[in-house]
Order: structure tokens, then C-alpha cells, then sequence
């Protein structure tokens, strides 16, 4: 039986950091991962098979045709008759996928991260170390010997119970592989999957159905971001229903009917497809939790203290599996600090700055409290905004739409949040982060030089607008 200094459970964004780091700072580290695609085993989790990767190779195929079929016209390019090839979209975006998959094996070969393929469960503890069983399925077990076990088995799509998965109710794997463009989408679930997969179908031809319970949208977002998120999006076609509390789904000969009541109305609605997409799960199935009394919590993820270390000694957890934002930049940190932390350093992350994106068009991007929530907390803020439409920039690139706000402590002008819709904002999130990660103030970022012209000038306007000393406004 081969022993390990880390054995990691799931190969995605925070599994496969994880594995790697470790094996960095010299401990001898495996990694085991049970994800399939196309029938093959594929590194990287939700994330870069089914997920992050993909829905983004979509977004950008569909905003060149929306480009192409609606803007172009505007720069005096004229374009007659333009069509969408829905298998070359959809090979392309299994060739982006293919080459990080396979890059992630390459990359476990170059750190000596030992990998296998199959379903990883604790057995149980023979003295300081965990015996780890590796099952796949036409194959004899194999049994590992960890001192340090990392569970990263990330997420699952949340069911509906009304509409389970299958046949035209999909969640975000088969939201991403329709074989023809849907005539009539639904989606129920107005987050960050719903929006994004909404918007690739709506480019490419479909009428879209957006229908969610909560009363409000985004309310994660700043206040002034999701209204103009909203206005945007209602432009662009995108139709939406709020409060809604839906009684019924059926699949029929057509597709889908869904039953679901609207300010006291109820209404049945006919689509050809519907995603499903309310959240996700934890995946702790077939980890053998209950087996050696890994502690869960009544949500089912798996409860772990400030260092990551579950009741279980010599058993940590990261990532999805573990709650809070289920982001995969959350989980490559976790997968960093914690391989520093087994190694003996000082692993951290600062969870008040994740930068949150949501790749519509416009982008929005936000890091740090919103305004409604800073004064909540009792602070005295400032705030300074400023639109896209005063930037040369986005003038020239033809999308002036939305802005940048910035909030800061009244007191001490110490950033506490930095919100923003409008083009390439997933871009420019970055350096407001890196701001906020060294204490930084709005004037520090104001004063800072950007290059013109830039979409980063919005930010730094914005940050002088908290001392109302904004330049181009």
C-alpha cells in the first residue's frame, strides 16, 4: 500500500491547487477524482468540465454572433445573413475545455502529484494515517495510506423536487450541450447561472423565461448595480418574473409546462427546454462520512474550523463541500492556504475581499460590502460613481453602458466596497481588490496613475468622487 504525505478527495479548483501546492513544498501528495466526460476520466472538477470554462466559451461565442448580427453595423460593417453552426460552438467550446483538462494531468506530472481515477473513500485510521479506498466500477479496489486527508469533492446542481433532472430539465451541464437553439427557454432561478446561461441562449435565437421566488433581483449586488442590471437586461429581451411560487412542472409531447402564481395570478407557461438553476449542493456521496463519523452540518456540508480541520484528525475539508461562496477562485485559495498550513506556514485567505463576477453583458463585479450593508454594520460611508459613458474608451469600444461605485469609511476613507456593471468589469475588479487586500484608501486609488486611454480610468474617477473630486464628470 503506497503512502502519502496528502492524499486530496476531488480534482477540481480546489482539490487540484491543493495537491499541487502541496507537492510544491515538498510533501508527497495524490490526488484522487472520479469525474467523467465524454465517458473518460477529466480533471477539474464542475468547474472545467461543466462550468466556469465552458459557459464562458459560450458567452463569448454568442456575444461575436449578437456582436455581429446587431452592433456591427454601428462601425459600418455591414454583414448579410449570418448563422450560427451550433456544432462548431459547441466543438469549439469542448476544445477549450479539452486543453484545460489535459493541462491540469500535465501539470500533476510536472509537481509529481500522483493521480488516480475513481471514487475516493475514508475507511478508516490505521495509527496517525487514513486508509483511503479507490473504487471504479469493472475494477478491484485500491487502498492508499494518507497522514493527511483533503476532502474537495465540491457541488451538485440543487434539484427541483417538482422538476427533477431529465429529459428537457436541465441544470447547467446540459444547459451548456443543447444540440439546436431552443424556441422557448425557461429558466427558473435568477442567480449567476440562470443570468449566464439565459443570455447564451437568448443571443443565439431563443425567447427567454426567467422566473424566480425572491421577491428582488441580485440581491447580493449593490442596490444601484442590480437596478441597472436589471434595465439592461430587460432591454436586451430577457423576460423576468419575480416573487413567483411555482405549483407544478410537467414534461409533455412539447417540452415543458410550468404552473407557477404571480402577484395572485396563476399562469401555465409551455417551453421547449428548462434550466434548473436554484443553487447547489454539497457532494459528500460515497466519502464515507457516516461510516467514520465525519461530522456534517444539517445543510450537509462538511463542518470544519477556521483551519480547515473537521472532527476528524488528520482530516481537513476546502472548497464547494464546505459552504460559503461556492467560487472557484475561493477554492484555489482554500487549496493553497491549507497545503501551507499542513506544511507548516501561515496559509490564509481573506474572505471580505472575494471578488464575486457574473459574465453577462454588461459584466458585473463586485468585492468587499455593498452600501446598504456597510450602514447596517453602523459605519459612515462615502461614496463617489462614475459612468462608462464619460470614458473615451468605452465610447470607442461602442458599450458606454453602466458604472463604477466605491464605498468607503467616512472616518478613515479605507475602501470597504467596490461595485461595478459594465464592459470587461470581471477585468477590472482585480486591481480594486489588490487595493483593498493592503487597507487601501479611495484616495490612494485615485492618486494612482492609469493609463489613458483605459477602462480602468472609470475606476480611478470613481474613487476621486468620494472626495467629489472627480476630473472628467
Amino acid at each position: 500500500m503506497e503512502t502519502f504525505d496528502v492524499l486530496v478527495i476531488g480534482g477540481g479548483p480546489a482539490g487540484y491547487v491543493a495537491a499541487i501546492r502541496a507537492s510544491q513544498l515538498g510533501l508527497k501528495t495524490a490526488c484522487v477524482d472520479a469525474f467523467t466526460r465524454d465517458g473518460k476520466p477529466s480533471l477539474g472538477g464542475t468547474c472545467l468540465n461543466v462550468g466556469c470554462i465552458p459557459s464562458k466559451a459560450m458567452l463569448d461565442s454568442s456575444e461575436k454572433f449578437e456582436m455581429i448580427t446587431h452592433e456591427a453595423t454601428e462601425h459600418g460593417i455591414q454583414v448579410q445573413g449570418a448563422t450560427v453552426d451550433l456544432s462548431k460552438t459547441l466543438a469549439r467550446k469542448k476544445g477549450v475545455v479539452d486543453k484545460l483538462t489535459s493541462g491540469i494531468a500535465y501539470l500533476f506530472k510536472k509537481n509529481k502529484v500522483t493521480s488516480y481515477y475513481g471514487l475516493g473513500q475514508l475507511l478508516r485510521q490505521d495509527g496517525d494515517a487514513w486508509i483511503v479506498s479507490v473504487s471504479q466500477e469493472g475494477a478491484a479496489d485500491t487502498e492508499v495510506k494518507a497522514k493527511n486527508v483533503i476532502v474537495a469533492t465540491g457541488s451538485n446542481p440543487r434539484e427541483l423536487p417538482l422538476a427533477p433532472f431529465g429529459g428537457n430539465v436541465v441544470e447547467n451541464s446540459g444547459a451548456l450541450a443543447f444540440e439546436q437553439v431552443p424556441g422557448k427557454l425557461g429558466v427558473i432561478g435568477a442567480g449567476v447561472i440562470g443570468l449566464e446561461l439565459g443570455s447564451v441562449w437568448r443571443r443565439l435565437g431563443a425567447q427567454v423565461t426567467i422566473l424566480e421566488a425572491m421577491p428582488s433581483f441580485l440581491a447580493a449586488a449593490d442596490d444601484a448595480v442590480a437596478k441597472e442590471a436589471l434595465k439592461q437586461f430587460q432591454k436586451q429581451g430577457l423576460n423576468f418574473h419575480f416573487g413567483v411560487n411555482i405549483s407544478r412542472v410537467e414534461q409533455t409531447s412539447a417540452g415543458v409546462s410550468v404552473t407557477y402564481a404571480e402577484n395572485g395570478q396563476e399562469t401555465t407557461a409551455q417551453f421547449d427546454k428548462l434550466i434548473i438553476s436554484i443553487g447547489r449542493v454539497p457532494n459528500t456521496g460515497g466519502l464515507g462520512a457516516q461510516n467514520v463519523g465525519l461530522a456534517l452540518d444539517e445543510r450537509g456540508f462538511v463542518k470544519v474550523d477556521p483551519h480547515y480541520r473537521t472532527n476528524l484528525s488528520g482530516v481537513y475539508a476546502i472548497g464547494d463541500v464546505i459552504g460559503g461562496a461556492m467560487l472557484a477562485h475561493k477554492a484555489e485559495e482554500e487549496g493553497v492556504a491549507l497545503a501551507e498550513m499542513i506544511a507548516g506556514q501561515a496559509g490564509h485567505v481573506n474572505y471580505d475581499v472575494i471578488p464575486w463576477v457574473i459574465y453577462t453583458s454588461p459584466e458585473i463585479a463586485w468585492a468587499g460590502l455593498t452600501e446598504k450593508a456597510a450602514k447596517e454594520r453602523g459605519l459612515n460611508v462615502r461614496t463617489g460613481q462614475f459612468p462608462f459613458s464619460a470614458n473615451g474608451r468605452a465610447l470607442g469600444h461602442g458599450d458606454p453602458r453602466g458604472f463604477v461605485k466605491v464605498i468607503a469609511d467616512a472616518q478613515t476613507d479605507k475602501i470597504l466596497g467596490v461595485h461595478m456593471i459594465g464592459p470587461n468589469v470581471s477585468e477590472l475588479i482585480g486591481e480594486t481588490v489588490a487595493v483593498m487586500e493592503f487597507g487601501g484608501s479611495s484616495e490612494d486609488l485615485g492618486r494612482t496613475i492609469h493609463a489613458h486611454p483605459t477602462l480602468s480610468e472609470v475606476v480611478k474617477e470613481a474613487a476621486l468622487a468620494v472626495e467629489k473630486h472627480a476630473i472628467h464628470m
